[in-house]
């Protein structure tokens, strides 16, 4: 009898291994988010790219004849039968099949930048014809919402180019490894806000701060002699211990639950010393011990100090 996790979806038999599931991948988020850019991505992929399928037609096109590449749909409320529980009822009417492996991808956006891309297209919002944008971006955000909260993987493209979003999408959902868990671990400055898509994340602000050192403060996390300095801390090997512990143990879990990606990210002030540090020593672990891991510093990219993924 499959069990329920706590929202109350139910939890089924996933296919593993080498089994041949068939792979349905769901895209939505507001106008403006880059789900065409991403349905475009999956195409290249080698998916079979279908944008806004009216859901009614969903059953017809499951049912017909075998499909031989991995599915990937495009989805919005500019659909006419489009509705957030029909969507969800989608998903989950999909995952009580062991034979079919779905996941709903929910491009999010930053309320301003949304703005900022209809005025530079000079495009009137689909929600809001005759009224200002933000007022049809807030409609249709509002919408989504529960499409937003069931969704399997969130990406931010608010800071990303629709270079960076056909990188991120293609790292994450390659059809040639579609049954394997996709890591992203990544630093940040708290400055600047929390990564909108972590699914964990964890506070270096306690250790001992590079910075004010003359010597290191150019420096960041990728530096040798950074990671010696924050290693001397007698609270960074416990710290780092547990949390690469926690992590381990959670992954063959997630593993099970048919979940694709995982986000972890490591915060401190400024996003250049100590959360560098972390994602840099976490990175290296994980990928030894055989995961699918890749690593972002979102502050040292945004100051130009790396080349962005």
């Amino acid at each position: 009898m499959d069990r329920e996790d706590k929202t109350g979806h139910p939890k089924h038999k996933r296919p593993s291994g080498d089994d041949e599931a068939q792979r349905v991948v769901f895209v939505t988020g507001p106008s403006g988010a880059g789900r065409s850019s991403a349905i475009h991505t999956l195409e290249d992929l080698g998916y079979e790219a279908i944008d806004n399928l009216p859901l009614s037609l969903l059953p017809r096109l499951l049912e017909g004849p075998p499909l031989t590449r991995p599915l990937a749909l495009g989805t919005d409320p500019r659909n006419r039968d489009f509705s957030a529980q029909a969507l969800i009822a989608a998903v989950d009417g999909l995952a009580a099949h062991e034979q079919v492996l779905s996941e709903l991808v929910y491009l999010d956006c930053a309320d301003d930048v949304l703005v900022r891309r209809f005025s530079e297209t000079r495009r009137r919002h689909p929600m809001a014809p005759a009224e200002d944008t933000l007022t049809g971006i807030r409609r249709e955000k509002e919408l989504l919402s529960p499409v937003r909260a069931r969704a399997t993987s969130l990406i931010d493209t608010s800071t990303l180019s629709p270079h960076e979003l056909r990188e991120d999408i293609a790292r994450h959902f390659s059809a040639t490894t579609p049954h394997r868990l996709a890591l992203t671990i990544q630093s940040f400055s708290y400055k600047r806000g929390l990564p909108t898509g972590a699914d964990m994340v964890f506070d270096c602000r306690f250790l001992e701060n590079p910075y004010w050192q003359d010597d290191l403060r150019q420096s960041d996390g990728r530096d040798k002699a950074v990671r010696d300095f924050i290693a001397k801390d007698p609270r960074f090997a416990p710290f780092s211990t547990q949390v690469l512990g926690l992590i381990e143990t959670l992954l063959p879990a997630y593993v099970d639950e048919g979940k694709t990606h995982l986000t972890v990210a490591f915060g401190c002030t400024g996003g250049q010393h100590r959360s560098v540090a972390m994602t840099e020593i976490i990175v290296s672990h994980l990928a030894q011990a055989g995961w699918q891991v890749s690593k972002r510093h979102r502050e040292l990219e945004r100051r130009g100090l790396i080349a962005t993924p």
